[in-house]
């Protein structure tokens, strides 16, 4: 796995490369420092994932993702930052990133490298607390072309809120298996792989 480090810091730039290269199937071939040598060296190197901040001098990761996304719409860009304001998670999910980690959670850095290597989105478990206040809007969701029924939908966004399956259960007088059935055959419906990503499909496309 080729991974491209991006952080203004020299120093957290440096100590990134070297626990990741400590990884036997991790390389990084090149540390940027603001979001212009990240759209440059993301072309130069092609990597498999952009590790990126966000706050930087110069240009900053966000215009850089939204920059390499545009030409590359299979762009894999994982955020580390040490900021979790609200307006960078929004504009995070709205613009495609893969992930969002804030850098005190450290440990998760390999991990999440991993998941998002493997086609999944990840995000520390400080930014999906905030999401559902953060992107929820007044207006009501259009959801006609979606390939659901009201039920997957209704289900759908309960998980986006953070409910358990016991507590749908109990909330749509359901069971519990059913609950399971109607989760299973959404995530197909959508191609997604798990809970985290049926709320972000719902929080990016139905409630953006």
């Amino acid at each position: 796995m080729k991974v491209l480090v991006v952080d203004d810091d020299r120093v957290v730039g440096i100590s990134l490369k070297t626990i990741l290269e400590a990884e036997p199937d991790i390389t990084v071939p090149a540390l940027g420092r603001d979001g212009t040598e990240a759209i440059a060296l993301y072309k130069e190197h092609q990597p498999d994932i952009l590790l990126m901040d966000i706050r930087m001098e110069g240009m900053n990761g966000l215009d850089a993702a939204t920059t390499i996304l545009a030409t590359d719409p299979s762009a894999k860009i994982l955020f580390l930052t040490t900021f979790s304001d609200d307006e960078y998670i929004i504009r995070a999910l709205r613009l495609g990133a893969k992930g969002y980690l804030l850098k005190q959670d450290f440990e998760h850095i390999v991990p999440a490298l991993h998941a998002v290597y493997g086609g999944q989105n990840v995000f520390g478990s400080e930014v999906v607390k905030k999401i559902p206040d953060i992107l929820s809007a007044p207006k009501e969701p259009d959801v006609s072309e979606l390939p659901l029924n009201e039920k997957e939908i209704e289900i759908m966004k309960l998980v986006a809120e953070g409910l358990n399956n016991k507590e749908i259960a109990q909330s749509l007088f359901l069971s519990e298996g059913t609950v399971r059935n109607y989760l299973s055959s959404t995530l197909e419906k959508l191609n997604l792989r798990d809970r985290t990503q049926l709320a972000i499909y719902y929080y990016k496309h139905i409630r953006a």
